[in-house]
């Protein structure tokens, strides 16, 4: 039987969600182990990547179960016993054999939360502050992203792809109290693409770079920043199938 997963976790604790060669405890690496410990030797496969210290409430998880596991409820909490306190399951359920927890999502959705308030270390990990950006110029900036784009300057430097085409379906930037909330929501996205995009925006905020910029760098004419955001702002929020 294949089942999904959704699950959240805090990026802090792990190189990232893939399973990596190192020692370095990896979301994907801990959930084999525990997939292991319950005699589940199919590897599990996420909708997506997530980079070291970017978090997830929503990542999809699709693995394939041999036949004595047919109680999902008993699986649910054999797995949370394994699994550290940092990565929860939200939910398991049974799936066909079609679904493919990555190439069967439709939409992924991004969500980076700034914060205008001094800094504090029990939000660090999860926030990153700026003081005073202009987020009416960053709301200008964003809905730019919108629409189909070669991201091919969006992307971090040794990413492998087919295409770098890819649909922004929605974008939204908007103050909730002290926090600036950006969301992005497209087809699927470059590796470290969200990182940049939120960098540029950060940085029209401030007012070294201009919307003609960003612009030039959308349609590959000319790049002017290759930086990422910290990793501490941005959530994997949603995956849409």
């Amino acid at each position: 039987m294949r089942c999904k997963l959704t699950l959240s976790y805090n990026g802090a604790f792990f190189k990232g969600s893939q399973q990596q060669a190192t020692s370095e405890p990896t979301v994907l690496g801990l959930l084999i182990q525990a997939l292991k410990q319950l005699h589940i030797d199919a590897v599990p496969v996420a909708s997506g990547r997530t980079d070291r210290g970017v978090h997830a409430t929503a990542q999809v998880i699709h693995v394939d179960l041999p036949p004595f596991w047919n109680d999902l409820t008993k699986l649910n909490h054999a797995l949370t016993h394994q699994l550290p306190a940092s990565i929860h399951i939200k939910k398991i359920e049974a799936v066909t054999t079609c679904f493919h927890a990555r190439y069967s999502a439709k939409k992924r959705r991004y969500r980076y939360i700034l914060c205008e308030q001094e800094p504090n270390p029990f939000q660090a990990d999860f926030v990153t502050f700026i003081p005073n950006v202009n987020l009416q110029r960053i709301q200008e900036a964003i809905i730019l992203f919108e629409g189909t784009h070669n991201f091919e300057m969006f992307k971090k430097n040794g990413s492998v792809t087919a295409s770098c085409e890819r649909t922004i379906y929605k974008t939204r930037a908007y103050r909730h109290r002290h926090y600036i909330v950006l969301t992005f929501e497209a087809n699927g996205f470059l590796r470290s693409q969200v990182r940049m995009m939120v960098q540029f925006l950060l940085e029209v905020g401030y007012g070294t770079r201009t919307l003609h910029e960003l612009q030039e760098q959308l349609t590959c004419k000319k790049c002017h920043l290759t930086r990422l955001a910290p990793h501490q702002g941005l959530y994997l929020t949603t995956v849409k199938y």
